[in-house]
């Protein structure tokens, strides 16, 4: 999802991406991925790849969360530096800041409390990764920065129930739940917690934006400023669907963090705004959706 609307944005962008599929690069293999960013000799690396889910999928193979996502920094950072890359991006989480964080979310919050256990995995190697682009700028030098993103949603997201995050999961069981008449929709928790939400198309435009203006040590938060419950979302998203059944909140399942905004002003300081109203996003989004479907059934 992020990779993809990267590319979308870098087509106003007067640069040649270099770009190669998963199916063609395992990032995880250390010297395949050094030899890739040596042949290629990029100037910048904007490094969105992870593995990423739910709160269901981080709970059910944290080895697999902590392993990939630390392989993957690792690699390409290193990489990045033995091939002289000017200029690298780092893609943290809004996920990897305390559980307790003080709300709105700083930067300097990061490492002060304990972590959300549910995405503790997760969590420990994004962090990893924003502290190898700290280290490598403080011993040789190298303009690598990190951006923390918020909760995003958008075309080409993972909308699996089981492993997608609450967005996708949602537009995909409320769409199914009218479609074949479904009474109810189950919503994992008590659809209390609120979270901030920001269309995709909008943090490609954030990053180009930071990679020109931003170079410093410290991460930088990337949030859309919007906040609602996950209760006041599924309402929203069951509207534009245009579903009248109920929703049914299951208060034995984890809710994750009980609040998580994070405060942007450093990035707005620096003049950017997002443009993407969430109603707008997630209209867009639940209609390429319904393409996506359509052109499946079609092939």
């Amino acid at each position: 999802m992020v990779g993809q609307a990267i590319l979308r944005r870098l087509e106003h962008e007067p640069c040649e991406v270099l770009k190669i599929t998963h199916d063609e690069l395992d990032l995880t293999r250390q010297q395949d991925t050094e030899n890739w960013i040596e042949s290629t000799k990029p100037d910048v690396v904007i490094i969105a790849a992870a593995k990423v889910g739910g709160i269901g999928a981080n709970m059910n193979a944290p080895a697999e969360f902590i392993y990939q996502n630390m392989a993957i920094a690792q690699n390409v950072i290193h990489g990045a530096y033995k091939a002289g890359v000017e200029k690298l991006l780092f893609l943290g989480s809004s996920c990897i800041y305390p559980r307790e964080a003080k709300q709105p979310i700083t930067e300097d919050c990061l490492l002060s409390a304990p972590l959300e256990l549910t995405n503790e995995a997760y969590a420990i190697a994004k962090i990893a990764g924003v502290k190898l682009a700290q280290f490598y700028r403080k011993q040789y030098g190298c303009d690598y920065i990190s951006a923390m993103p918020t909760n995003l949603y958008g075309p080409n997201d993972n909308f699996d129930p089981e492993t997608g995050h609450v967005i996708p999961a949602l537009i995909h069981k409320i769409h199914k739940a009218k479609k074949e008449e479904i009474a109810s929709v189950a919503i994992w928790g008590t659809g209390a917690p609120s979270r901030e939400f920001m269309h995709v198309d909008d943090l490609a435009d954030a990053l180009v934006h930071v990679l020109k203006q931003y170079s410093s040590e410290n991460p930088i938060n990337i949030g859309s400023g919007e906040e609602l419950s996950i209760m006041e979302t599924a309402k929203l998203i069951q509207d534009i669907i245009g579903y009248d059944g109920e929703l049914v909140y299951n208060s034995l399942k984890p809710d994750g963090v009980p609040r998580k905004i994070l405060d942007s002003s450093k990035l707005y300081g620096l003049g950017w705004k997002p443009t993407i109203a969430l109603k707008e996003g997630l209209e867009q989004t639940y209609t390429w959706y319904c393409d996506a479907l359509s052109h499946d059934k079609a092939r």
